[in-house]
């Protein structure tokens, strides 16, 4: 604008016009605002405010993405409560970048070493996408779990799974993780770097699967029915895998590691099952042969 003429000042009047300061220029006044033009949409100019820009849909500061979060958890409920899973125990998120970052370098390392042994154990996800889950959600419930992940809601009740440990390749490295099937039937995957506090979700999966389903068991070894888990199977009275079987009364030890039962009978180990197998249920396996061998001593 140029000062002091009448043809720059066109259609301002009285006392509201710009630069009515002391020399007429724009915005000398105290109360002068510039214009904001009538094509700028709030956020888009570069000197637009930061909290007039766009919303981070995964920073759950801001109001955009604490409504989302809102729709996700109303959504969450709705599917619990369809399978009818109780009240909601606890909710782990995805963990920050910050603390994924702080992970990489040491298992950049480690990482190259074991490329080998990760590619023959990789558990591929549906799509293939092994990188960090953004946004997942899970949440246990008293009678199962809902998992949020790739876009979508899974429910788990924990009497009617099937719930495998096993080894899986993720942009940390090798991991470990808990494979579930859900309640569609479907076989999902938990890694135990796509929520916080594995230590403590994964516990508690397996101890809720198997409250859940080692009453049922137990009765039906009592009517004498024979229950298999993967390569190993269990009566009343024995345990065996393939061509191999011992009575309870013979067992002197037997442990449950990385996914694998090692039994020890006439001064003897044999180990059956294997971590890439996974034996489904492993945890109500536990349970049951602790109750068995517990029974058999006190027989004796």
């Amino acid at each position: 604008m140029n000062e002091g003429t009448d043809r720059d000042r066109a259609g301002d009047h009285g006392d509201g016009r710009a630069g009515d300061g002391a020399d007429g220029r724009n915005g000398d006044h105290a109360d002068a605002r510039p214009a904001a033009r009538a094509d700028d949409r709030s956020g888009d100019h570069p000197d637009a405010p930061a909290d007039a820009r766009a919303a981070d849909p995964f920073d759950f500061d801001t109001p955009t993405a604490a409504r989302a979060d809102e729709l996700l958890l109303a959504r969450v409920s709705e599917a619990a409560g369809r399978a009818r899973l109780g009240r909601r125990r606890a909710t782990y998120r995805a963990p920050t970048a910050e603390a994924r970052g702080s992970r990489a370098g040491i298992a950049g390392v480690w990482r190259a070493g074991f490329a080998g042994v990760a590619r023959r154990l990789l558990l591929p996800r549906a799509g293939g996408d092994r990188g960090p889950r953004v946004g997942a959600r899970l949440d246990l419930y008293e009678y199962g779990l809902t998992a949020t992940v790739d876009h979508r809601i899974h429910v788990v009740r924990y009497d009617t799974t099937v719930v495998r440990r096993r080894r899986v390749l993720s942009p940390q490295g090798l991991t470990r993780a808990h494979v579930l099937v859900d309640v569609a039937g479907e076989r999902i995957v938990l890694r135990c770097g796509d929520f916080g506090r594995p230590e403590v979700w994964g516990r508690e999966i397996h101890r809720a699967v198997a409250e859940a389903q080692v009453p049922r068991a137990l009765d039906a070894l009592a009517e004498g029915a024979r229950l298999v888990f993967g390569p190993v199977w269990i009566t009343g009275k024995e345990i065996g895998s393939r061509g191999t079987s011992l009575r309870w009364a013979q067992i002197q030890r037997i442990e449950f590691l990385n996914g694998s039962v090692a039994v020890r009978a006439a001064d003897r180990w044999q180990v059956w099952g294997t971590v890439a197998s996974g034996i489904p249920n492993l945890c109500v396996l536990h349970t049951l042969a602790e109750c068995l061998t517990a029974a058999e001593r006190d027989e004796d």
